[in-house]
């Protein structure tokens, strides 16, 4: 939400917000004129005449039951992007993992072509600036599946990545949420580029009504080959059967590689000049969280990263492993007590390329918790599939108790969309850079 409070207060609108405690995003939304305050109250944003909430809030909230009684217009977050829409073109990028990464991407695309294009995402993008932003067309957007959230949002073009099982606590079965991106692409007015090697993705594309422009190392319109990658850097080339081009970005990993390809794709199509697809991509530097180097410890590059479904983990440590690391470590957080339910099974190859996992509990996000699930569900998986050590670490003494213990590695991967990171400020000794 803090990017669209941003947005829509550079486009002039008085904005207002509360969040339960303090952090330095509130003190970057104050900065640009965002009246935010800490803790939650029937009188917080008592002169609103319209209030914004995200499908994390409950619709008993003290501040949205005050809203309704004072009758303030109460407008959803899918409705509040799709009006957007309607004044915006949207780029959109979607899927269930990547998404942040490649609308950086294309917002340094597009600054490389030379236009400030609005965008709204979920980070800062590195040398461009602040995850909301209105400027001139396009609106580059990360179009999210989470609660339905895209439901109403009808995107100028589309990028589809990657479809994954994931919040089937709202949409019940992979077939309803693959179903949810089909009617997102047929309702997409304009060209949908598609990374067609995803398997949901070859079942979603199955299920649209419309052409698709595919991308892919075989069998798609536009192939990608010559693949190289290294810790800090990959390259490959990208050609269609009219086009060919060679792009370096300053990122490692196949899976930025594919990322990379669908933006290029994507922005090809749109009228982008190849030089500013070949700048933009070579000028990405990663977001906040993926894959992100926070120093050495003990002669070891460690990485915190935001993977926190089967398939993100496993491409976030194929990708360490092919970058060269030998002895890898892996401390997994996993998110979500639903989440952890429908998937602990699908976990146990994920971690394939790491030499040693623990697992920590579950970061369940305000979920209840009525089974008493742990993440020993995970790591009991994680154990009937891997050959190296795994071991259940509860709490994040216990994974520094663990990490002191640990034989040497070269790399150690912090994986989770919770605050595992947060275990990189208690190792012994701190980090050297």
């Amino acid at each position: 939400m803090s990017g669209l409070a941003r947005l829509l207060a550079m486009r002039g609108c008085v904005v207002s917000g509360s969040d339960d405690r303090d952090s330095p995003v509130l003190d970057e939304l104050r900065a640009v004129g965002v009246a935010v305050t800490v803790g939650h109250d029937r009188g917080n944003g008592a002169d609103a005449e319209v209030v914004l909430w995200s499908p994390a809030v409950a619709e008993d909230h003290v501040e949205l039951v005050a809203a309704r009684d004072r009758g303030a217009q109460l407008v959803a977050r899918s409705l509040a992007l799709a009006e957007l829409a309607r004044i915006r073109s949207v780029v959109g990028l979607t899927g269930t993992h990547g998404k942040t990464t490649a609308t950086s991407m294309m917002v340094q695309v597009f600054h490389a072509e030379g236009v400030d294009a609005s965008r709204l995402l979920g980070a800062p993008v590195i040398g461009v600036g602040a995850n909301g932003h209105w400027g001139d067309q396009p609106l580059v957007m990360e179009v999210d599946e989470s609660y339905g959230t895209f439901g109403l949002l009808v995107p100028g073009t589309l990028g589809l990545l990657n479809v994954e099982a994931d919040h089937l606590d709202y949409y019940g079965t992979r077939e309803s949420l693959e179903a949810a991106f089909a009617a997102l692409a047929d309702r997409t007015t304009g060209p949908v580029v598609v990374w067609s090697d995803d398997p949901g993705n070859r079942r979603v594309t199955s299920r649209v009504a419309r052409p698709v422009i595919t991308v892919g190392r075989s069998h798609a319109d536009w192939r990608v080959s010559h693949e190289s990658v290294s810790r800090r850097a990959a390259r490959f080339r990208l050609s269609s059967d009219e086009q060919e081009l060679e792009i370096t970005l300053g990122v490692t990993g196949s899976h930025n590689i594919a990322n990379a390809a669908v933006v290029a794709v994507l922005a090809l199509t749109g009228g982008v000049s190849s030089a500013a697809v070949i700048a933009g991509l070579r000028a990405f530097r990663g977001a906040p969280r993926r894959f992100e180097f926070r120093g050495r410890w003990r002669g070891a590059d460690v990485y915190e990263d935001y993977a926190h479904l089967p398939g993100e983990v496993a491409a976030t440590l194929s990708a360490t492993r092919a970058a060269g690391y030998e002895r890898i470590t892996a401390v997994f957080q996993p998110h979500r007590v639903t989440r952890t339910l429908a998937l602990a099974s699908e976990f146990g190859p994920a971690f394939a390329a790491a030499n040693e996992v623990i697992v920590t509990d579950i970061y369940r996000a305000g979920e209840p918790n009525p089974t008493g699930a742990t993440g020993e569900l995970v790591a009991k998986a994680v154990a009937g599939a891997h050959d190296g050590m795994v071991r259940y670490a509860a709490t994040f003494d216990e994974v520094v108790t663990a990490l002191d213990q640990g034989h040497r590695v070269d790399a150690i991967l912090f994986l989770g969309a919770g605050d595992v990171a947060s275990v990189v400020g208690m190792l012994s000794g701190g980090l050297d850079p």
